[in-house]
């Protein structure tokens, strides 16, 4: 396969908002997914995309295609619990992906965090297997995700394919392995909607210069190719994780997955929002769930990280935020609350690590961690050298985390 580099999700992020984008980037005729309350939070932040325009769900309630026996999901919460780690080449030399650091981050999801799961994504084939792989060395349940982005359609289905083989093959030693195909195709995957770069798109959405109807065929194309070309590699559950509002024909998939980012103030809003995903009658997965670390932030929905000035140099916090480490752990026992009343599949908590978001303990103006979606907060040795080394440290919500899973763990050994 030729290599080729697509758009890191950081990298994209930083475009989006530099170019005045990130509040705007919703089509025409939908719901403003960043007011609070409304359940219609977008999944816009590193690691995932913005709302799609394809309001609704297009599949029936069928049971999971391709000959595989439909799942069998067990009333009162997450069979899993996961947390996704995203693997990239990094922003600079000193972010730069790390075997090493890698091994040490998969122990600690393991151990310290107590997760079952780990939901490995991002793009490069290389970084991808070899991260999968040592989770399943070390006992971990895989979610393996591709998200090869800005690249030709060819080299996408081809990165899929790669990462699908590997994804077979440890499924046929024995590895608890699930396969999705991907993440929200409709913005990452060039001709959904016109333009050679994710801005191109979101500008000529905004500018209504985008026939829904024939980009909503465009999507459905290719999500269909990218199922056949999972099918055709791997024989396990095949899954993909879109937006809440997206509209895909699930019966393409076993496993529906869902990038979750709603704001309540009520637990039964979240279970009667969360119950409307199980209409299809296969098992649900909540592929991303988590807010950024300041005050307000849940309230934002998916576009809690829209906060930072990217024209500035160095980088900075917009206007005057509190940073609140008890609000982003307040908001993600919330969210497991109300999981714990809906059948899930899995629950995987969006993120374990942001090594190019630092935190700045005494300098709140440049503590990029604040729109960070972490559970964990980056210190550089040195703050202004790209080529700094680091080290990351638990935030609140890791521990609360922690808390719910190692007892959801414990809970499901003594039920084996």
């Amino acid at each position: 396969m030729q290599k080729t580099k697509g758009i890191e999700r950081a990298q994209f992020l930083t475009g989006l908002a530099a170019a005045g984008l990130a509040a705007t980037v919703l089509p025409a005729g939908r719901a403003d997914a960043a007011q609070g309350g409304s359940g219609q939070g977008s999944a816009a932040r590193s690691g995932s995309g913005q709302a799609t325009a394809a309001r609704g769900g297009s599949g029936q309630g069928t049971v999971a295609g391709g000959g595989f026996e439909r799942a069998r999901v067990v009333r009162g919460g997450p069979r899993h619990h996961g947390v996704v780690y995203t693997v990239g080449e990094g922003e600079t030399l000193g972010t730069a992906f790390s075997a090493a650091r890698m091994r040490k981050d998969v122990r600690a999801i393991r151990d310290e965090l107590h997760a079952d799961t780990v939901d490995v994504t991002g793009d490069g084939v290389d970084r991808l297997t070899a991260t999968a792989a040592e989770a399943v060395e070390q006992g971990l349940r895989v979610w393996l995700q591709p998200t090869l982005g800005d690249a030709p359609e060819r080299d996408i289905l081809e990165h899929i394919a790669e990462t699908g083989r590997f994804a077979e093959r440890l499924r046929r030693h024995g590895a608890a392995v699930d396969f999705s195909v991907g993440c929200e195709f409709w913005l990452f995957v060039p001709g959904i909607v016109p333009g050679d770069t994710v801005l191109e798109r979101i500008r000529n959405l905004l500018d209504g210069k985008v026939d829904h109807d024939a980009m909503q065929r465009r999507l459905d194309r290719f999500t269909a190719k990218a199922a056949a070309v999972g099918r055709s590699v791997y024989r396990g559950r095949l899954a993909y994780a879109a937006s809440q509002d997206d509209r895909v024909d699930w019966r393409l998939f076993d496993i529906v997955g869902i990038n979750y980012y709603s704001y309540f103030t009520d637990r039964a809003d979240y279970v009667r929002e969360l119950s409307r995903y199980l209409r299809w009658g296969k098992p649900l997965a909540i592929t991303e769930f988590g807010t950024c670390t300041y005050v307000g932030a849940p309230q934002a929905g998916g576009m809690g990280w829209d906060v930072v000035d990217h024209d500035k140099k160095p980088e900075e916090i917009k206007g005057d935020l509190v940073r609140s480490e008890r609000t982003q752990a307040a908001y993600l026992t919330q969210l497991l609350d109300a999981f714990s009343s809906v059948d899930l599949y899995a629950a995987m908590a969006f993120e374990f690590v942001t090594a190019d978001a630092p935190h700045r303990p005494d300098d709140p103006r440049h503590d990029l961690d604040m729109a960070s979606h972490s559970l964990t907060k980056t210190i550089k040795d040195r703050p202004d050298d790209p080529a700094s080394g680091w080290h990351w440290e638990p935030k609140e919500a890791f521990h609360a985390l922690a808390r719910r899973y190692r007892v959801a763990r414990t809970g499901h050994e003594r039920t084996r």
